[in-house]
C-alpha cells in the first residue's frame, strides 16, 4: 500500500470529505479554497475555525498547500495522486462528447492517417486540452521498393506496401552514388522484401548482404544500409506523433508563472522528444493511466498531466496510444473516459482497415 494510500484509509470522516471538497473545488475553478466556503458546503455544520484546523492536519501531511499567507488550500501533487487513486468518481461517457468523437470516424476511408488526425482535432476539442495520438507503424508486406537520386547529396526512397499504402523519405546518400548503383540496390532489395513486412525486411538485410556479398558491389550495399537506416531513425517516431489543441492550453492563463509553464510544454512538443517513452508509458497495463506533474517523465519540466490509453489490434497487441495533456486540475473524471472509448474505437477502426 503506498503512503497515500494509507493516509486516505487513515482519516476520517470530516478530514476526507473537507480534502475532497478542496480538490474538487480547485480542479473546477483552479483558485485556492478557504474554510468559509467550506462551511456552506460541507454536510455537517462546523465552524469555520474547526475546518481551518482540519485543514492545517492535511497541509502538515503534504496533502494540501497555501499559495498565500492569508489565502485558502490547494491540493500538491501528492494530494492530487492520493485523490486521482481514491476518491476520483469516474462518470459515463456522456451522449454528447460520444456523438463528436463518433461523427468524426465515421468513415468508410481507408487513409489511417488522416483517421488519426481527425482523432486528435476532436479529442483537443472535447477535452479543451491538447491531445496526443501515436500512430502505428505501417506493417502491411512490401510491394517495391525505389531509389530515387535528387542531387548529389540527396536521395529519396520510396516504398510501396501491398496494400497500397506508399511512403517516402528523403536522406543523405553515400558518397559516389550512381544510377546503375541505386538501380542495383533496388533490385537487390526487391528480391528479399517479398511477402515481409518492414519490420521483417529490417532484420534479415544485413544476413544477406554478407551471404551474398559477391552479388552486390560496395556502394549499392552502402546505399542500401542507408536507406533503410533512415526507417529506423528519429524522423519516423516524430512523425507518428500527431499534437493537436496547443492553443487550449492558453486558455484562462494568467500568471506569468503559468505561461511559462506553458512555454515550457510548448517546447516539448515540438521537439517530441522520447516518443517511444510515451508508448511505454501504458505497456505495464490495459486501459487509462494518469501521469500527474513531476510523474510524467516526458513532461516534468511544465509540470503537466497526462490522461493517457493504448489501443490495440485484432491481435490484443499494442500499436499506439491517444492522450490529453493539460494543467494539473484538468477534469479527470470527465477525461478519463472520454480517451477511454477514444482509445478502444481507433483501436477497432485501425484493425477494420489494416
Amino acid at each position: 500500500m503506498s503512503d497515500a494510500s494509507k493516509i486516505l484509509d487513515e482519516m476520517n470522516d470530516r478530514s476526507r470529505e473537507v480534502f475532497r471538497l478542496i480538490v474538487e473545488s480547485y480542479l473546477d475553478s483552479g483558485e485556492p479554497v478557504g474554510s468559509r466556503t467550506l462551511t456552506r458546503t460541507l454536510s455537517e455544520k462546523v465552524s469555520a475555525a474547526t475546518i481551518r484546523n482540519v485543514m492545517q492536519d492535511l497541509e502538515f501531511l503534504g496533502l494540501l498547500d497555501s499559495p498565500h499567507v492569508s489565502a485558502g488550500r490547494v491540493p500538491t501533487q501528492m494530494g492530487l495522486r492520493m485523490f486521482v487513486d481514491g476518491l476520483l468518481e469516474v462518470g459515463d461517457l456522456n451522449a454528447a462528447d460520444r456523438k463528436k468523437i463518433d461523427a468524426t470516424v465515421d468513415s468508410n476511408s481507408a487513409d489511417v492517417s488522416g483517421l488519426l488526425d481527425r482523432v486528435g482535432s476532436v479529442l483537443s476539442g472535447v477535452t479543451q486540452g491538447a491531445s496526443l495520438v501515436l500512430t502505428p507503424k505501417h506493417e502491411a508486406e512490401i510491394k517495391h521498393i525505389e531509389f530515387v537520386s535528387l542531387a548529389h547529396d540527396r536521395a529519396l526512397v520510396v516504398l510501396v506496401f501491398s496494400d497500397g499504402h506508399v511512403e517516402n523519405r528523403l536522406f543523405t546518400p553515400p558518397p559516389g552514388q550512381t544510377p546503375s548503383s541505386m538501380r542495383e540496390a533496388a533490385n537487390f532489395l526487391n528480391s528479399l522484401i517479398e511477402g515481409r513486412t518492414l519490420s521483417e525486411v529490417s532484420t534479415v538485410i544485413q544476413s544477406q548482404i554478407t551471404a551474398r556479398q559477391q552479388e552486390i558491389d560496395v556502394l549499392a550495399r552502402e546505399m542500401v544500409e542507408g536507406g533503410l537506416a533512415v526507417w529506423d531513425g528519429e524522423g519516423q517516431d516524430s512523425a507518428r506523433l500527431i499534437v493537436r489543441g496547443r492553443a487550449n492550453l492558453l486558455a484562462d492563463t494568467g500568471q506569468e508563472e503559468e505561461l511559462e509553464r506553458i512555454r515550457s510544454l510548448f517546447d516539448d512538443l515540438e521537439r517530441k522528444r522520447d516518443i517511444a517513452e510515451f508508448l511505454e508509458l501504458t505497456e505495464d497495463g490495459d486501459g487509462v493511466r494518469i501521469f500527474i506533474g513531476s510523474e510524467n517523465k516526458l513532461f516534468s519540466l511544465s509540470g503537466s498531466s497526462l490522461v493517457v490509453s493504448p489501443y490495440m489490434n485484432a491481435d490484443r497487441k499494442i500499436i499506439g496510444a491517444v492522450g490529453v495533456i493539460g494543467p494539473t486540475r484538468l477534469n479527470y473524471g470527465r477525461i478519463v473516459p472520454i480517451v477511454d472509448y477514444t482509445a478502444q474505437l481507433v483501436g477497432k477502426l485501425v484493425s477494420d482497415r489494416s
